[in-house]
Order: structure tokens, then C-alpha cells, then sequence
């Protein structure tokens, strides 16, 4: 699916459609310190192996990608509704 890179769009902050960037939402690097990290990795540890079951095969083929608004005038950022996708492409239109 191909996307502009520029739309413009109703911006809630501005009150007014503006020109608002899009980019892809992309998670941020895990940390081991985290307390849920902590939780997952002691509850794993010892005789027993794995705390879930590792599917052998997924049910799902696609990710979902998070679209990120970005309002060019006030810098305002808005995540629309993930969509379920294979291929998400950015263009220059």
C-alpha cells in the first residue's frame, strides 16, 4: 500500500487542516531493568523451561504498522489505528 509522505489533514490543536507528515511507529529498544523483563526472566529461570508455549506456527501472516501523524504547523503528533498490511510504503507525492 502506497502513502504520501504529506497530507493535509483536520489538526484537533491548530483547529484548522493543515499539512501533516506521516512516518511509521517503531518501537523503542527493550530494557532488560524493566520490571516486567525482571518478572518474565525469573519466572522463566530454573527447571521447566519456557514461561509460554512457543508456537510452532503462527496465526497471524502480517504485522500491524501504526501510522504517525505529525502536524507540520504546531508539531502536534496523532497515531491513527493500526492497519494490518504486508507491504506499507511511503511515497513522495
Amino acid at each position: 500500500m502506497n502513502i504520501p509522505k504529506v497530507i493535509r489533514k483536520y489538526c484537533a490543536k491548530c483547529n484548522a487542516h493543515t499539512e501533516q507528515k506521516i512516518s511509521i511507529y517503531k518501537a523503542g529498544k527493550r530494557r532488560g531493568s524493566a520490571a516486567g523483563e525482571r518478572r518474565h526472566a525469573e519466572r522463566k529461570k530454573g527447571y521447566g523451561g519456557q514461561k509460554f508455549p512457543k508456537l510452532a506456527k503462527p496465526a497471524k501472516v502480517t504485522k500491524k504498522v501504526t501510522p504517525i501523524m505529525t502536524c507540520t504547523v504546531c508539531k502536534k503528533k496523532y497515531n491513527k489505528k493500526g492497519v494490518r498490511i504486508k507491504k506499507f510504503e511511503l511515497i513522495a507525492a
